[in-house]
């Protein structure tokens, strides 16, 4: 499991921190109380994820829980490719959430974002020129 811990500053917890994974993408998500900015590997997010699908895959738990525009996210996110690192970013933000309030775990949970993605590339098999691919036959 992930480790989930919150961060201390004067007084008070003001961050929250998750761990979210998808693929070969592992992002670290750190959650504070703002006004909705999302900043990826120190860049904004429209300069970061260039397609706005992969905006709309990234901001899903906030609007799961209804509370779009009510924190700022910090990412560090390193591995995969971009669609990978926006749902290991989603998983983070999910799981982050969950930290900040026990309850909002039900319906992201019913939405599925806590639960991390299984599915990766399979490997090539010896004698194949790739996971699944064969070689044509020829019956003469």
């Amino acid at each position: 499991m992930a480790t989930k811990r919150v961060t201390e500053s004067q007084g008070p917890a003001k961050r929250w921190y998750a761990t979210g994974r998808r693929k070969q993408a592992t992002a670290r998500v750190y959650l504070s109380q703002g006004t909705g900015k999302i900043t990826v590997n120190h860049r904004e997010i429209a300069e970061y994820m260039r397609r706005p699908t992969l905006e709309m895959v990234i901001n899903e738990p906030f609007s799961v829980v209804e509370l779009p525009g009510k924190f700022d996210v910090n990412v560090n996110v390193d591995g995969g490719g971009l669609a990978g690192q926006a749902g290991a970013i989603r998983h983070g933000i999910a799981r982050a959430l969950t930290t900040f309030q026990p309850d909002m775990r039900g319906p992201l949970k019913a939405a599925g974002m806590l639960t991390r993605d299984p599915r990766a590339k399979e490997r090539k098999k010896y004698g194949r020129v790739a996971a699944r691919a064969r070689f044509q036959f020829s019956k003469r």
